[in-house]
């Protein structure tokens, strides 16, 4: 458990930030911006927990969520590292192992589909797309997904040039999904939905 002693570090006042491992990028680097917006997906899901506190299942599946976030954030700041050449000899002297970085895990998207799935039996299947609001929780929640998709389209970009968890991904995926699904599910199952009409504002 890492420990806060001050909120300021003055370390990026020449507008570098430092990853998990230490290295030291811009603060527009794609990474950062990345795990940022994975940041913002979780205050947002925080916003919504203010209107379940009355549903215990659903607020500890969310609050499950904001914690896989935080995961989320901690292994997208460590990069893969591939080195080219074997590595050097070990050193005879004990010494303190290294702390493997964090990563997200299958088990963490496994029980996000298990969710979905569950969720899913539940709902009244949609006529048309659905617009985000109805009650103030869906509403949070539809932004939530949103800001996840962003994330998404981040991570996607970075792996596309550096080397990225792939697990990572998928839980990312499925998490605009699960939210989808809360959503609807706390829209009265579906039937508070507000669904959109092609053209009808022509």
């Amino acid at each position: 458990m890492s420990e806060l002693v001050r909120l300021y570090s003055r370390g990026g006042d020449d507008g570098e930030t430092s990853l998990g491992d230490g290295d030291r990028v811009p603060k527009y680097a794609l990474r950062v911006a990345a795990y940022g917006t994975v940041d913002e997906t979780n205050a947002i899901i925080g916003m919504a927990r203010l209107h379940t506190a009355d549903d215990t299942d659903i607020d500890a599946m969310l609050r499950r969520i904001q914690n896989d976030l935080f995961d989320l954030r901690a292994d997208l700041s460590v990069p893969d590292r591939f080195l080219p050449d074997p590595p050097p000899a070990p050193d005879p002297a004990p010494t303190t192992p290294p702390v493997p970085p964090l990563r997200v895990h299958d088990r963490q998207v496994e029980r996000l589909e298990r969710e979905i799935d569950r969720m899913t039996v539940d709902l009244k299947p949609p006529e048309s797309f659905v617009l985000p609001g109805g009650k103030p929780v869906a509403a949070w929640l539809h932004f939530a997904r949103t800001v996840a998709r962003r994330a998404e389209r981040l991570m996607v970009e970075l792996a596309a040039n550096e080397p990225l968890n792939p697990t990572a991904l998928r839980y990312i995926n499925r998490l605009s999904d699960h939210l989808f699904a809360v959503s609807r599910l706390l829209n009265d199952k579906g039937s508070a939905d507000i669904q959109w009409v092609p053209g009808q504002t022509r």
